[in-house]
């Protein structure tokens, strides 16, 4: 049943190879060159500023998708004396997110292609809302549960919906940063999360939850649908208003326009995507990059050193874990920030290696200060390591492993499966966030040690992973990069 709702929109003969796909867009760019060299654009020639805003509504979501991944750390300690909870408990509420958030992921991609990008927002601000009010409400396990599962079903579409959305939206010098600021605003919902909460209650940390939807809600309103999107079910004319309201009413967009008019004619000859297709010899380096680094960004140990960030504080020997899960909230945003300027500078496989590098190292610190405690040496060392440990993992995790494979699942899928191999790749990423925040709380309890060595082991099989199979996607148009993975 889960298999049959990755069915994409398509329609078409299964007759269409790799030169058909490159040949009406050539020609357009022939049509455009030979128009003058007036009539040529560039991203610099319009304006921006509806990109930005456009980028800064989306976006919203991913703050929304933060604030709901941060909820559990602060609230650990009071949730489960208010609601009698036992730790088995809690780490079902904890996981219920990763859950519905993978239903989401598998009906995600169709949504977007359903209702448009801008419609599946609209849809998963509903869920958030409503989530976040049923947690406020909770007197038991129940609602409480209930609640943490439909927020999880919207943030899973807003983890597929919102950096898809902002890449379509994208002139290419830009869309690497714009799209980080994806991850950006994740880790700022995220840190404002962890913050507010160790000042406030719990319920009045779900209600601050409705503030992003409520502010996407009204903005969405006032930004275009994708470009992108409209050229792909046929509305020429909304198609060109949408281009012409992201680059400007002085713009020359008639490059760009029959760029993306020619890709998507050549199209249109393609099947109907389905799941088995992403695994032809056209999609299958594609598929391999998408879900290779969502596993290995997953089982780096993420989401179960967030969720549970506050009691590993506690574990590593400090008195408060208030005073860590502070310093943790507080180096990811600039962190993320720098990486987000880094994108379209030193391209996308630098900041994964460097980034794989730097959590392989912190996790190795952590458990180092795990293995001490356990053999009693060195004591007073211990929390300085587990602390330094954790903070430069969240650093590292966050000038690139956080955002990076989110731009580049945005970037390597064709238009016409984009649907299909987005709900797969964000469904990967889903079971894995599941797995691993699911187990966390029962492998520290096996051995703190041999956690955080076990996600050391994945963070350098990272390395190796960008080095053999990830290609540099900085600079390239959406269409040059389909071609140059399939070269």
């Amino acid at each position: 049943m889960a298999i049959e709702q990755f069915q994409d929109i398509e329609n078409g003969e299964n007759s269409i190879g790799l030169e058909d796909l490159e040949e009406p867009f050539i020609e357009a760019k022939k049509i455009a060159d030979s128009e003058g060299e007036e009539s040529e654009i560039t991203e610099d020639n319009g304006s921006i500023g509806m990109v930005l805003f456009s980028t800064a509504v989306a976006v919203c979501g991913s703050f929304e998708f933060g604030s709901c991944v941060g909820f559990s750390a602060p609230t650990q300690a009071a949730l489960r004396e208010d609601l009698n909870l036992s730790l088995a408990e809690f780490s079902v509420f904890g996981s219920l997110v990763t859950i519905g958030a993978m239903l989401g992921a598998i009906t995600s991609g169709r949504i977007s292609d359903f209702i448009g990008r801008k419609g599946a927002m609209r849809l998963s601000a509903v869920f958030c809302i409503t989530g976040w009010l049923a947690v406020y409400f909770s007197m038991g396990a129940l609602l409480l549960d209930m609640g943490r599962f439909l927020t999880g079903y919207g943030i899973g579409i807003f983890s597929y919906v919102v950096p898809v959305f902002v890449a379509e939206i994208s002139p290419k010098n830009l869309r690497g940063g714009l799209t980080t600021l994806n991850q950006l605003m994740i880790v700022t919902g995220s840190s404002i999360a962890f913050s507010v909460g160790t000042i406030v209650s719990w319920r009045t940390l779900a209600l601050t939850g409705l503030l992003p939807c409520i502010v996407l809600l009204l903005g969405l309103f006032l930004v275009p649908e994708s470009p992108r999107w409209l050229a792909k079910v046929g509305l020429e004319k909304e198609f060109k208003a949408a281009l012409n309201k992201l680059r400007g009413k002085d713009a020359d967009v008639s490059r760009e326009a029959a760029e993306i008019e020619a890709y998507i004619k050549s199209l249109q000859s393609l099947p109907k995507a389905r799941l088995l297709d992403l695994f032809d010899n056209k999609h299958i380096r594609s598929v391999i990059i998408g879900v290779g680094l969502m596993v290995f960004q997953q089982f780096g140990g993420i989401n179960g050193i967030s969720f549970y960030a506050s009691q590993t504080f506690v574990d590593a020997g400090l008195s408060s874990g208030s005073i860590g899960t502070l310093a943790y909230a507080i180096v990811q945003v600039p962190i993320t920030i720098v990486g987000a300027v880094l994108m379209d500078k030193s391209g996308r496989r630098p900041l994964l290696m460097v980034s794989a590098t730097g959590t392989f190292f912190g996790c190795f610190l952590t458990g180092l200060s795990f293995f001490l405690k356990g053999q009693s040496l060195l004591l007073g060392w211990v929390p300085v390591l587990a602390v330094s440990g954790l903070l430069i993992y969240i650093a590292s995790f966050s000038i690139g492993m956080g955002a990076v494979p989110w731009v580049i699942m945005s970037e390597i899928f064709p238009i016409h499966v984009k649907a299909v191999a987005g709900s797969l790749v964000v469904l990967v990423n889903w079971l894995g966030a599941w797995a691993v925040s699911y187990t966390f709380n029962f492998l520290m309890s096996w051995s703190s040690t041999g956690t955080f060595l076990l996600y050391s082991v994945f963070c350098a099989l990272t390395v190796l992973f960008v080095a053999k199979v990830v290609p540099e996607t900085k600079g390239k148009t959406l269409e040059e990069i389909q071609a140059s993975i399939n070269s």
